[in-house]
């Protein structure tokens, strides 16, 4: 057990500073403008802007593929992760360059408990759409249970960069700095 927690955080490690370094790449599939909307929103206007970039990055450019999305999304919402994963997986096994399958599929392995496969497709997500705060505000939260704190502070700052009114974000980083979790936060 205390194996697999040390290649974990080691795991988690190399990952959030892949995330850290590469986070100023431009996401391919949203346009420069939207981002820049995003960060400039008011908070009242924060979330329809966010909801309507988000409605792009789920766009895969094949409805077959965005059919198997929005499955694998209905079945996490029904808590039935394996059902999720298996569609998901086909999402990922055809359109291997479609950020927000294995952004999708992160979700169901971490919600599963498959903490490993999900790093790997956080890091496959990153990769392919640095921008995308959800994603990154996820590998925040795993570094945060594995007990790396400060980079679960940095993670849901760059999250906080791109969509400053990211509500989960905010409060997952009050939190740190509230209970002294992280002085250094």
């Amino acid at each position: 057990m205390r194996l697999i927690s040390v290649n974990l955080k080691r795991h988690l490690t190399a990952l959030g500073l892949t995330v850290l370094l590469c986070g100023t790449a431009m996401a391919e599939t949203a346009p420069p403008e939207m981002i820049e909307k995003l960060r400039s929103a008011s908070e009242g206007e924060a979330p329809r802007v966010a909801r309507e970039l988000e409605r792009v990055w789920a766009r895969s450019g094949s409805a077959a593929m965005d059919l198997l999305l929005k499955r694998g999304r209905d079945a996490l919402e029904a808590k039935e992760f394996g059902k999720a994963i298996e569609h998901l997986t086909a999402l990922t096994d055809h359109a291997p360059d479609f950020a927000e399958g294995f952004h999708a599929r992160a979700e169901a392995y971490f919600r599963a408990d498959l903490y490993g496969p999900a790093l790997d497709d956080l890091q496959t997500a990153l990769e392919l759409n640095p921008l995308n705060y959800n994603a990154i505000f996820g590998l925040g939260v795993m570094m945060q249970e594995f007990g790396d704190t400060r980079r679960a502070a940095d993670l849901y700052r760059r999250a906080l960069a791109i969509h400053p009114h990211h509500k989960d974000a905010r409060t997952a980083l009050d939190y740190l700095k509230r209970d002294g979790i992280g002085r250094e936060l």
